[in-house]
Order: C-alpha cells, then sequence, then structure tokens
C-alpha cells in the first residue's frame, strides 16, 4: 500500500521534538492536549493548562515541543497515524464498505478533526499538514474504492469510486457533526437506514465485528 502518509510528509512542517519520542511524560503531554481540545476545544490548549492536566511542570511542555505547533502537529499526527491503520483495516476486511462506513462515523475522530480545521485557519503550518494529509489518505481510498467496487462488478463510469467515496464519507461526518455538536437528527435515521440499504446491495448484511 505505500508509504504511511504521515511520514511521507514530514517535510511540509517539520516537527521541532527535542524530548524522546516514545517517552511516558511525551505521551502524557499528547493525552493532554488531545483531552483539551475535544473537551474544551484548541484555543484551551497551552502549555499550563497542557502541563495541568498531564500533571507535569509547565517546562516539561517545551522540552519535548518547543512551540505550540509543535505539540499541535504531534497530536494531530498520532490521531492521523492511527486513523490510517484503521482504514487499512476495514479495506482490508471481508466488507470493505462497511467497515469503511462504520469507521467514518466515529463522533470522537470527527469532532478531533473539527478542532484541527478550525485551528488551521489561523495556523498556516498546521493547515498545509492537513491539507498533505488529507489528499494523501483520499489518494489511498479512491485506489481502494475502485478496486473494491471493480470485484463486486460495478461499472466505473455508471458509478465513479470517487463519487462513492465522497458521499460515504461526507455524509458520515455530517450526521456527526450535526448529532454531537447542535444536537440536530432529523433526517439522520432515513439517511443512514439509505446509504445502509446500498451497502447491503454491495456487501449483503454487515457480519458481526465488522
Amino acid at each position: 500500500m505505500g508509504d504511511c502518509p504521515t511520514s511521507s510528509i514530514r517535510s511540509v512542517a517539520t516537527e521541532r521534538r527535542i524530548g524522546t519520542e516514545r517517552s511516558k511524560t511525551r505521551v502524557l503531554l499528547l493525552d493532554a492536549a488531545e483531552r483539551l481540545m475535544l473537551e474544551e476545544g484548541y484555543a484551551a490548549v497551552t502549555s499550563r493548562r497542557v502541563a495541568a492536566e498531564a500533571g507535569v511542570t509547565p517546562a516539561l511542555v517545551h522540552y519535548y515541543f518547543r512551540t505550540m505547533d509543535d505539540l499541535f502537529l504531534a497530536v494531530y499526527r498520532r490521531r492521523a497515524q492511527q486513523g490510517f491503520e484503521r482504514q487499512e483495516q476495514a479495506l482490508a476486511s471481508r466488507q470493505p464498505l462497511w467497515a469503511l462506513w462504520e469507521f467514518s462515523r466515529d463522533p470522537r475522530g470527527t469532532a478531533l478533526s473539527m478542532e484541527f480545521v478550525a485551528l488551521a485557519n489561523h495556523r498556516p503550518v498546521i493547515r498545509a499538514e492537513i491539507a498533505a494529509s488529507a489528499q494523501l489518505v483520499r489518494d489511498r481510498e479512491l485506489r481502494a474504492f475502485a478496486d473494491v467496487l471493480s470485484g463486486y462488478g460495478i461499472d466505473a463510469e455508471r458509478l465513479p469510486p470517487v463519487v462513492v467515496a465522497m458521499f460515504m464519507s461526507s455524509v458520515s461526518r455530517f450526521l456527526v457533526i450535526e448529532a454531537e455538536t447542535l444536537g440536530l437528527h432529523t433526517g439522520h435515521a432515513e439517511t443512514v437506514a439509505f446509504v445502509e440499504e446500498l451497502l447491503r446491495r454491495f456487501e449483503g448484511e454487515r457480519e458481526p465485528g465488522t
């Protein structure tokens, strides 16, 4: 499947890390920053708040990450790597379309993505990182969709893989955003039922564990 997207785009915005990458303290700081982003938004992520959340001194934040951009990039890259691995597992499963549909409906991943998109409006280095990573992931996903649909005997001209991929990912994330952020559920059940009926036509009923 090629190189991992997060390792392929290091030249876009190099993380100036000082501390050991796999140290327990560094992991604690990343966990704390991510937790703050999810619970209070990216604006709450300061060196003092992250240190307090992780139970360490503020100086340790700057020992591992010279700037807040470095910290944000590390949080993003870790989450992107996890998402990439889950996507790989979904594509390799017996029912890749079902698995990708469930993967894209993860509310935690969508919420964090929204925070990073908002952050990217103010930090060019974050915007460049997200754009490069997203493009690589989408390219890989489109190639995989083309293989999957071709294997089901579906005419790519009548049902372009790019349309299927964009439809599934966009609809699923939009539903999560409305439900989790706005508490809006009108039309959700009908939309989910429509998409899942299409999936049944391609892959049959969803198997346990998909």
